[in-house]
């Protein structure tokens, strides 16, 4: 089991119990007390547990942690990697040549933009992002089969590396985009959220500049809860999560989001292959393009 692996499991152990114990982790898991405490450390670090005497425990605010704590980038880019190349490859499958795109800042999407930047069968394509991390990877992408123009919005740089406030708001408020691709930095019942208000309020403003609106959000995401809310549930028209998420968000959210996509994962591509195509319930699609598990909300 990968470090992430063992990393996500503590961490939805924290996030259901409450607390674990180091003991019960080195059983379960198999491996040595030192593993464990370094895997503890690492999430502590992270400011998604908090170390105790024996073992973790959900850090203030209840188990996604307090509702103004910003990790960075870096932080939360070790998280979930398997889930989230699985989900930014079914996000990437949704695009089509000739469209305008808006990414926002994260982790997924980040990734997204890495599959963007290697498949020039998707050029031309213009994407509009408050991501520098993002603008940079796409401007330096190798020649396609067509122009890759990208728009990188204003602002104040956030932790999580996102570019936020009015001047970011007053760019995307005279853009129209086909699709919005969302990072989040919690989902829940309620909605998704972030710590960060300015960064909640330029989300919004990527959302309101698309026609259709996508959030990439893996497991690890539900049940956190943060100060800002960026959008609620009925005004995300799709979303993309993982195999793990919980059968019961699966139920609340299917509910109210226009459409759930369930993706399958294989390990991280560092030396292991692409994500596990997802499985799609009702038939595959008529495009040609990978099946995958779709359950579908209420009419829109």
């Amino acid at each position: 089991m990968l470090a992430s692996q063992r990393q996500d499991r503590i961490l939805a152990d924290v996030r259901t119990l409450g607390a674990v114990r180091v003991a019960d982790l080195v059983e379960q898991l198999d491996v040595s007390d030192m593993t464990i405490r370094r895997d503890i450390a690492e999430l502590a670090r992270a400011g998604l547990v908090r170390r105790v005497h024996g073992g973790a425990v959900a850090t203030e605010g209840g188990p996604g942690g307090r509702p103004t704590d910003e990790p960075g980038f870096e932080a939360k880019r070790g998280q979930a990697q398997a889930e989230k190349h699985a989900i930014a490859a079914a996000a990437a499958a949704g695009i089509e040549p000739g469209q305008a795109i808006a990414l926002s800042a994260g982790t997924t999407t980040y990734l997204l933009a890495e599959l963007i930047a290697a498949d020039s069968a998707l050029r031309p394509l213009t994407v509009v992002t408050n991501a520098p991390r993002i603008a940079d990877l796409l401007h330096h992408a190798p020649a396609g089969h067509g122009p890759l123009e990208v728009i990188l919005t204003g602002g104040t740089r956030t932790p999580s590396d996102a570019l936020v406030g009015p001047v970011a708001e007053t760019a995307l408020a005279g853009l129209r985009v086909d699709r919005a691709f969302l990072g989040v930095h919690g989902l829940d019942a309620e909605g998704i959220t972030t710590p960060n208000l300015a960064e909640a309020a330029t989300d919004r403003a990527l959302a309101a500049c698309a026609t259709t609106t996508t959030v990439l959000a893996d497991h690890t995401k539900w049940g956190v809860v943060g100060l800002a809310r960026i959008l609620p549930l009925d005004e995300v028209d799709v979303l993309l999560t993982d195999a793990q998420l919980p059968p019961g968000a699966r139920a609340a959210l299917s509910e109210t989001v226009g459409e759930l996509v369930v993706v399958t994962s294989a390990p991280a591509p560092s030396a292991a292959p692409a994500p596990a195509p997802p499985t799609r319930s009702s038939g595959s699609p008529s495009d040609g393009s990978h099946p995958t598990d779709t359950t579908p909300g209420d009419p829109r």
